[in-house]
């Protein structure tokens, strides 16, 4: 039997390994007590007959008064406890999403997935989830500032105007320094702010660029832009360096393609390939059926002896292709095998790499199936080169003035503490941005821009792709939108963008379309959905091959240690490094939150002594180590958007900057490190690791099979369920559900372990911020942890992502021990908790075979100690009303969005109607980008979860102790070759 470990302490020594984990869990509630007793231990246990008293009474009976204000006269829109729910676009750190926000009394408090958008599908990720929090961050700007001070808005268009008149008159040159820029009118608008001032230069900058893709496919096609990938259409899915399920370009809708080629429920379903090459261990290397541990300068040479043996095999070259580090021969033979109906991408920077992609594909035939030209993505727009210039001009005076809309470039480049002080001293320094940051620290001038809740706007995120935003909330500060700011200063006297935005679609894309004749008719239904996607004629670009042979002759040199800098799939490029649920969000492979570490290689570190929480320099910067399974050889990884040192009370000095190690390279910034100077130390620091919290005891709860092995017999890897079912004898009453039956399921197939799911369960549900030292004491308050198990070779293992919440047993465990009946079974199926009887005994905790009981040791809102979100009223308003904030001494759980069950149910009953199939949907299963889980009724024979449920795949967690949960899993399929 395969033997599943978490960590390598646990693969080597499991006996000792799991008295670390019991005697870390008696030292956090030891630390607990001698806190709470003051002076000693002692003292604690003279008054625990009366503080255990106390605790019940305060936890049952004492509860904070909040006070409510009705309203005088009630909006139109509003009804006081009924969401409302509108479509709107989400476009951050060059992420897109199309989204729908649900407002409560008039708070936005949950963000969803449009299923209306071809792009993003229904789909978020964890950072979209997040960004509802980001509205109510302390940090943002409650008014324009001028050198640190407030001011009026009267104050700043008076000086900034007549500034801008003096230097366009003086001829010297205004740079408007953007994020990628996707929305049209937004553009217009930039035009008509240069018309009127011409000495204005509108410069792209991306903090992690993909300058490599569109330098190389300006030479390829004749375009600079980035081609629209269909990994939905690819049998044979190629990674170089691309964390495509992660962070890069495009990821949610990626997820959405690949994950439906991974989703095989009854024969004759077909199963892609994907193979990875990549440095550090990342979300789509973990879950690759080929994974090949590379270093960063082994891509390119890789790449070239890929696309010779190609062209060998298809008789066009007859030279011997350059030997690779690795064996490709398998992989030569699946993209021939399936020309057409492959996907070669790479997530260098380097122009030459990606030529040599754009190659490869074109050999395959891949244009015009899985890589379209006709369709471009637009969400990064930057060229690094263009930016080195203007540093230059900044340096030399030619530039004069500086706005910056939507950058951090003092903070996200690695020359920040020089542009820090270039802008700082430029005759005009002006940022829009809506919170602190580095950037803005520099500008002279803060010109706040509302949060993109709070505003107007439209995206074209894909060529003949479009979507709306519009604001699901009043202002809740003096801020103004930059395109009625630089309308104003354009000259007009009252810029209203609203109606701009409207202009634009009634004139210029209502003739893109022919359903309606009446450009209002088109406008509404275009704001209702939140998206317009016209009919647009395909024609694929030609391709040429100019470029490549240089490419191909370029040569890399590996020169000792190489360091990868890469994004997190938390915090991205850093842009939310205030967002206290992003940093506590475990890293979905290493399980670390609140820092970032340097992942060093297995191999290496036991050579050396290193343990996890060692620390090493790397160029001379101290970094803690985690010792990652997977990495390369002679690699290590660090990620960026960490070391924020101007971020908010949340996000200042968590984790260590790393844009400083980017450099420049043949004009494109290059995220990794040739022959860094790596050295140990004595020194540790402490990592908040939350794998390791929860133990299964060897039980076998991870079940895979082959794909080849599951077409034969569709119960392989399952064998075990067949086993249970023989011993199916136990001393309760069968359950007896009359009426719904509610239960969930989880294709581990599809499942890619993003989190996204324990973000939008965090926000839907209340869930808590502690902090990392509360972390570290393996208290995370997560309602829905996905457990990553490592198999096989420590070198280069294989992963496997489990969510695991609440099972919802019909022989509930936790139920029987309960003193005071605070967890109670309903007729639904659902295990309860009634919090108001919780008198926080713990029994339940301890008697909970999968360990997804959370108990709430101390009071997280309104209190000083963990001041995050929940300690102040801003922050508060994130919190949703249909669910109970937990107190102290209280335990919570999943509870299957149980108020989400009631709303549709009572729809349902005012309707006179049954409930529909997929109408309920918890906050994880209507997120997940990879529709990997499942909710319905049991009881309904016709409904998805009950084919789900008797899928030949399908299992329980501990089948053998037959507590009868409402969660089954689909074992999970790889493709390797047999």
């Amino acid at each position: 039997m395969t033997k599943y470990w978490r960590s390598l302490e646990e693969l080597n020594d499991p006996v000792a390994f799991k008295k670390s984990e019991i005697r870390l869990e008696v030292d956090a509630k030891r630390a607990v007590t001698q806190k709470a007793a003051g002076s000693s231990r002692r003292d604690f246990l003279k008054t625990f007959g009366f503080s255990v008293a106390a605790a019940a009474v305060v936890a049952s009976c004492k509860r904070p008064v909040d006070k409510a204000i009705p309203y005088l006269v009630k909006p139109e829109e509003v009804t006081p406890g009924v969401a409302n729910y509108y479509a709107s676009s989400y476009f951050e750190g060059n992420e897109y999403c199309s989204v729908l926000v649900k407002v409560r009394d008039g708070r936005p408090i949950k963000i969803e997935g449009n299923d209306l958008s071809s792009v993003s599908k229904r789909g978020t990720s964890a950072r979209v989830q997040a960004s509802v929090l980001n509205l109510y961050d302390d940090a943002r700007f409650k008014t324009p500032l001028k050198r640190g001070e407030a001011t009026t808005w009267e104050a700043v268009d008076d000086y900034i105007t007549k500034k801008l008149a003096q230097l366009n008159q003086d001829n010297k040159k205004v740079v408007l320094l953007t994020s990628s820029i996707i929305s049209p009118s937004t553009q217009k608008v930039i035009q008509q702010f240069q018309e009127r001032y011409p000495v204005v230069e509108w410069l792209p900058y991306d903090a992690v660029s993909a300058t490599g893709i569109l330098k190389a496919n300006e030479l390829s096609f004749g375009s600079a832009f980035i081609p629209d990938y269909r990994f939905e259409k690819a049998k044979v899915v190629v990674g170089f360096g691309a964390d495509f399920l992660g962070t890069w370009l495009s990821s949610v809708e990626y997820i959405k393609g690949y994950s439906a080629g991974r989703r095989v429920l009854e024969k004759g379903d077909e199963m892609n390939r994907h193979y990875q090459f990549e440095t550090g261990m990342t979300v789509t290397g973990s879950n690759a059926d080929v994974r090949f541990p590379i270093k960063p300068s082994e891509e390119k040479t890789i790449l070239t002896a890929l696309y010779y043996q190609l062209l060998q095999a298809k008789g066009s070259m007859t030279v011997t292709a350059p030997a690779s580090p690795v064996d490709i021969n398998g992989l030569a033979e699946d993209l021939l095998a399936n020309e057409g109906h492959s996907l070669v991408v790479s997530g260098s920077n380097d122009v030459n790499t990606q030529l040599i992609v754009n190659a490869i594909n074109q050999l395959l035939g891949n244009y015009g199936n899985t890589v379209l030209t006709s369709t471009t993505l637009n969400t990064h727009q930057g060229i690094d080169a263009d930016f080195e210039t203007f540093i230059s001009e900044l340096k030399n005076k030619t530039v004069a003035g500086v706005l910056c809309w939507g950058v951090n470039p003092v903070y996200n480049h690695p020359k920040g503490s020089e542009l820090k002080d270039l802008i700082a001293g430029a005759e005009l320094s002006v940022s829009f941005s809506d919170r602190k940051d580095e950037t803005t620290a520099a500008c002279h001038w803060v010109c706040p821009e509302p949060h993109y809740l709070e505003s107007w706007n439209d995206a074209e995120p894909k060529s003949g792709m479009y979507s709306l935003a519009q604001p699901t909330i009043s202002k809740l500060f003096d801020s103004r939108q930059v395109q009625e700011t630089l309308l104003k200063w354009a000259g007009e006297e009252t810029p209203n963008y609203y109606e701009y935005v409207k202009k634009y679609w009634s004139e210029e894309l209502f003739k893109l379309q022919n359903t309606y004749t009446d450009t209002r008719i088109f406008w509404n239904e275009a704001l209702q959905k939140g998206v317009f996607e016209p009919e647009k004629a395909s024609g694929q670009l030609t391709y040429s091959e100019a470029g490549l042979g240089e490419a191909l002759s370029a040569q890399s040199e590996s020169k000792g240690w190489e360091v990868v800098l890469y994004e997190s799939v938390g915090l991205k490029d850093g842009s939310s490094g205030n967002n206290p649920w992003l940093q506590e969000l475990p890293d979905p492979v290493a399980k670390i939150s609140w820092d970032n570490f340097a992942a060093v290689p297995v191999k290496w570190a036991e050579e050396n002594g290193l343990q996890n929480e060692s620390v090493i320099t790397i160029n001379g910067v101290e970094l803690p180590v985690f010792i990652q399974p997977g990495q390369a050889a002679g690699t290590i990884s660090v990620a960026l958007g960490y070391g924020r040192e101007i971020a908010g009370k949340v996000g200042d000095g968590v984790g260590t900057n790393m844009y400083p190690f980017v450099s420049v390279e043949n004009g494109a910034r290059k995220f990794w490190v040739a022959g860094a100077d790596v050295q140990t130390t004595a020194k540790t620091f402490e990592l908040a690791l939350s794998q390791t919290h929860h133990s299964m005891e060897g039980r076998p709860i991870v079940r895979e099979t082959n794909f080849s092995e599951w077409q034969i017999d569709p119960r392989s890897g399952n064998e075990l369920k067949e086993e249970h079912e023989k011993h199916d004898v136990s001393l309760y009453p069968a359950p007896e559900f009359k009426g719904h039956h509610w239960g969930m399921a989880v294709d581990l197939s599809s499942c890619i372990g993003c989190s996204n799911c324990a973000i939008s369960c965090q926000a839907e549900n209340n869930v808590q911020v502690i902090g990392k030292e509360q972390v570290r004491n393996r208290r995370i308050m997560h309602w829905i942890r996905i457990d990553r198990y490592f198999s096989n070779n420590p070198e280069n293992p294989e992963v496997y992502h489990q969510p695991v919440m609440c099972q919802h047993c019909d022989n509930a465990p936790c139920e029987n021990v309960c003193p005071v009946s605070a967890t109670p079974h309903s007729d639904e199926g659902l295990n309860q908790m009634a919090y108001n009887r919780c008198v926080g005994t713990k029994y339940c905790v301890n008697n909970c075979p999968y360990k997804v009981r959370r108990f709430n040791w101390f009071e997280y809102v309104k209190n000083d100690a963990f001041d995050f979100n929940s300690n102040s009223d801003l922050g508060r308003m994130v919190l949703n009303p249909d669910v109970t904030v937990r107190s102290r001494g209280v335990v919570e759980k999943c509870s299957f969005c149980v108020q989400r069950i009631q709303e549709k149910k009572t729809a349902a009953r005012v309707a006179g109607r049954k409930v529909e199939d997929g109408e309920i949907q918890p906050a994880c299963v209507q997120s997940c980008p990879a529709d990997a889980l499942v909710f319905g009724d049991l009881n309904d024979p016709n409904s998805k979860i009950s084919k789900y449920f008797k899928n030949e795949r399908n299992y329980h967690l501990l089948e053998e102790l037959h507590t009868l949960p409402s969660v089954g899993y689909l074992t999970k399929v790889r493709n390797k070759k047999s």
